[in-house]
């Protein structure tokens, strides 16, 4: 695995017709291609095999608990945002066999669930979703604790990112230092551009791996008047994100706050149903689970997902630690933009705002936050 990405590759301007070659290329040197795609009324991520089934045309319309698909004026192959899934889910499933056990004779012979991983390209990956595998990279595999399944499957994928030309409601990428434009991580990043009839993108390859593909696409010497135009798109974007998070000393500032009466407000809105850390790019939590066949000559051990919003997350000896819902949004807040920053050295936010659009309840991160920060004495360093 290695997507340090690098500007030092001459950019192209691949025509819009053009872009079922780049899958083509994919597909020839072995990738399977998840990408964005329309199911059940919504944009989410799924195997493709050619352009056709990218959702050109579409839009997202996003606000608090609210999400909606509509037509747009143009054949804009990404002209959305992000939709409930995010990228983790292939590499840290939902749910996966971790451990077999099957008896021999008067014992029992363990052994790491098989898996079989293919070389797999993620296409059309957004800017904060690219930040939020590498927070999962530095959580997961960044240090000698390892997790072997992330590690497995993460080493198999191939990043084609594209820049965000259009924030939707509930994005505030520019607040976490995540977007709209893809700095860092990528093998590819295409910027797509649409202005008087002319309908392109500018593809730069950040690695080797990344530079051999786009030698196989049909393109052109991107000129000044591209370049200049697709860093424009990039900061019209960030000028249209209207929510922001001040991200100022807030590990401290939330620390100081634990008891802040704005905890008990939330709570009263909340369902504790867990959208927001199932939607969320960076949550981790998991749970293990023991399984055994009607015969009782194997078993399975797996692992599923998990949240701080359910009662057994916390649940030791005695009773759950954090028995109500104040303590658990508190927890799930706290750790994600808080607590993060001791753990693993960045924040655990990458501004997606998938947990504003998901809430059924219609709670926004950014104006809990602000609540909080309102009123209170500047916090001393910790």
């Amino acid at each position: 695995m290695n997507n340090s990405a690098k500007n030092d590759y001459p950019p192209g301007l691949i025509r819009a017709d053009d872009l079922e070659h780049l899958l083509k290329a994919l597909g020839a040197g072995g990738f399977r291609i998840q990408a964005p795609v329309i199911r059940d009324q919504s944009i989410v991520i799924d195997e493709i095999k050619s352009a056709g089934e990218l959702p050109a045309g579409w839009t997202d319309e996003q606000n608090r608990g609210h999400y909606r698909i509509k037509r747009r004026s143009d054949n804009a192959y990404f002209g959305y945002v992000v939709g409930p899934y995010s990228w983790k889910k292939f590499l840290f499933p939902p749910s996966t066999a971790i451990l077999e056990a099957k008896r021999t004779g008067n014992g029992f012979q363990v052994s790491a669930a098989a898996e079989t991983v293919s070389p797999t390209a993620f296409f059309g990956i957004r800017p904060c979703d690219l930040r939020a595998l590498q927070i999962l990279d530095r959580v997961l595999i960044g240090s000698e604790y390892r997790d072997p399944i992330y590690q497995k499957r993460r080493e198999q994928i191939l990043i084609v990112a594209v820049n965000c030309t259009e924030p939707g409601g509930n994005c505030f990428c520019t607040s976490m230092e995540s977007g709209p434009g893809a700095a860092e991580g990528y093998d590819i990043v295409l910027t797509e551009m649409i202005d008087a009839g002319q309908h392109n993108f500018l593809a730069q390859a950040g690695t080797e791996r990344g530079n051999l593909i786009l030698q196989q696409v049909p393109s052109e010497k991107a000129t000044s008047d591209a370049l200049k135009s697709a860093a424009e798109a990039v900061q019209m974007a960030a000028r249209k994100i209207s929510k922001k998070i001040d991200t100022a000393d807030i590990k401290e500032m939330l620390y100081a706050n634990a008891e802040h009466p704005r905890w008990e407000d939330v709570a009263k809105q909340c369902l504790s149903c867990a959208n927001c850390t199932l939607v969320c790019p960076t949550c981790f939590c998991a749970n293990i689970d023991d399984y055994t066949d009607l015969t009782g000559e194997t078993a399975t051990r797996v692992r599923r997902w998990d949240s701080c919003f359910t009662l057994d997350h916390s649940y030791i000896h005695g009773g759950s630690i954090r028995s109500s819902v104040r303590a658990r949004y508190r927890q799930w807040l706290t750790h994600k933009l808080a607590a993060w920053h001791d753990q693993f050295g960045s924040s655990g936010c990458v501004g997606c705002g998938r947990c504003i659009t998901w809430c059924p309840s219609g709670i926004d991160i950014t104006e809990e936050v602000a609540a909080i920060r309102s009123g209170t004495v500047k916090a001393k360093a910790i």
